[in-house]
């Protein structure tokens, strides 16, 4: 059987990222971004902590992909720098509530 094709990025999506972060619990003062990243949805913010960048510059926050079947949430490693799978999930829905309410504080440091 033949492997179902991935769907392609849409706006549709990078909207829905940007209307949710606009719900998030912490740092409601910055403006965070999101920029398409090769086959996924990347969120970067001005800075909101001098403990995790003393110029103040951007930091990455989550990277969102869909692969054929689901999403998959990836929070940015500060000790290591790179991106590490937080969770996965067939709705992005579920995947937006965990980086706007951040329980375990690994997106908005």
């Amino acid at each position: 059987m033949p492997e179902a094709p991935v769907a392609p990025l849409v706006d549709l999506d990078r909207r829905r990222i940007e209307l949710a972060l606009r719900h998030r619990a912490r740092y409601r003062y910055v403006r965070p971004r999101v920029e398409r990243e090769g086959d996924g949805w990347r969120v970067v913010s001005p800075c909101c902590s001098r403990n995790v960048d003393a110029p103040g510059g951007e930091i990455e926050i989550a990277l969102l992909r869909y692969d054929a079947s689901q999403w998959h949430l990836y929070a940015w490693d500060r000790q290591r720098p790179g991106w590490v799978e937080a969770e996965s999930s067939e709705r992005i829905h579920e995947l937006l509530d965990e980086i706007c309410l951040d329980p375990k504080r690994i997106f908005w440091p």
